[in-house]
């Protein structure tokens, strides 16, 4: 996708050298800066302090963290030390596994002088795949966009799209997922809108995803989290559309805190509430979504205090509460399958059902 007019991915690999770059996402939508990981620590931290986050790119993250840690130590045991530090960054987002253990059952069987180089091959891999992954995604969602537009009873008027927090490009290798159509309605030349939700505590829809759509010209509002009931209320949005860290096998889906509100009021007044979920973010291993996925409790100090950029153009945090306030910070909540119009995956959109989801996974 585009930055300054430029098309470019999330994460790069640099063959000359095997490494990778990456846009340290804690500086947007100010700075606009690459950094290279070279180490299986480089990917590490990356993935901790959010420098990359969403499900599908802390997946390519952490493949190619496998490879740094095997180019470093190829032995069994330089393998399972790469893999547990790795899977230890961040628990909800089950594309890490899936990642981790994709890498785990490519390389385990070679002799150690060969598991870097494929390790690097299965990481390019994995980014291919992603992006071609995103782009069907968005080719599901957008024949729904067009329904929905058919539906208006002003042909002329715009779609208007709510999402939260970031699922675009920024959250994958490249298209994003609940971004991914509203990308592909706007080339198309569908009137598309779209209310950016700011997404409390770290503000990912007012810094990344605004920063995306303006990069790509597509038009949006940035809202405060709270407005959205309001908005679904008073027939300001046609459709919802998120993304998630993990789908359940019965249709539940975790994602960033706030989007159970959201299915909530749209499931109030009649407005379609759709997940685009990757097929590698479905956990087939688990049914019940409150109860089985863990919940990433991250610090307080995101919720006590807010990053900004001051006039003078220097980055700073301020303390927004009294001193001394204790804060609780659940980085993700469980939308229940019920609320869940379709789940839309690079096979197309599936009812959050397990009958459903049994029969997506039977043609895996």
């Amino acid at each position: 996708m585009k930055i300054h007019g430029q098309l470019r991915r999330s994460i790069e690999a640099d063959h000359s050298k095997q490494t990778a770059q990456i846009i340290d996402q804690t500086l947007l939508p100010h700075h606009v800066e690459w950094r290279e990981l070279s180490t299986l620590e480089d990917a590490a931290e990356a993935i901790k302090v959010m420098r990359v986050r969403g499900a599908p790119l802390i997946g390519a993250t952490a493949a190619y963290g496998m490879f740094f840690g095997l180019r470093a130590d190829a032995s069994d045991a330089g393998l399972h030390q790469a893999y547990d530090v790795l899977h230890a960054t961040r628990p909800t987002a089950v594309n890490l596994r899936w990642a981790l253990d994709r890498m785990k059952r490519t390389v385990e069987p070679l002799s150690p002088e060969k598991r870097a180089e494929a390790a690097w091959e299965e990481a390019l891999a994995i980014c291919e795949e992603d992006v071609k992954t995103n782009h069907a995604i968005g080719r599901h969602a957008l024949e729904l966009f067009r329904e929905i537009q058919a539906r208006k009873s002003d042909p002329d008027a715009p779609l208007n799209v709510m999402t939260h927090c970031n699922a675009g490009w920024l959250a994958t290798v490249d298209w994003g997922t609940a971004i991914s159509p509203i990308y592909q309605a706007h080339d198309a030349g569908l009137k598309v809108h779209v209310w950016v939700s700011e997404t409390r505590p770290r503000g990912q829809g007012a810094s990344l995803t605004a920063f995306e759509l303006k990069e790509h010209g597509v038009p949006y509002t940035l809202i405060v989290d709270n407005n959205a009931g309001h908005l679904l209320q008073r027939g300001l949005v046609d459709v919802v559309i998120v993304g998630t860290d993990r789908v359940t096998a019965h249709g539940d889906v975790a994602n960033k805190i706030g989007t159970y509100l959201k299915a909530l009021a749209a499931k109030a007044h009649d407005v379609p509430f759709y997940v685009a979920t990757p097929v590698s973010t479905i956990d087939w291993t688990i049914a019940d979504g409150v109860r089985d996925i863990p919940i990433e409790q991250r610090s307080s100090r995101e919720v006590t205090h807010m990053p900004g950029l001051t006039d003078q153009g220097n980055r700073e945090e301020v303390l927004i509460t009294p001193e001394g306030t204790q804060a609780r910070n659940d980085g993700f909540d469980v939308t229940p399958a019920a609320l869940v119009t379709a789940l839309v995956t690079e096979h197309g959109a599936y009812p959050a059902t397990a009958a459903a989801l049994q029969e997506l996974q039977a043609k895996l």
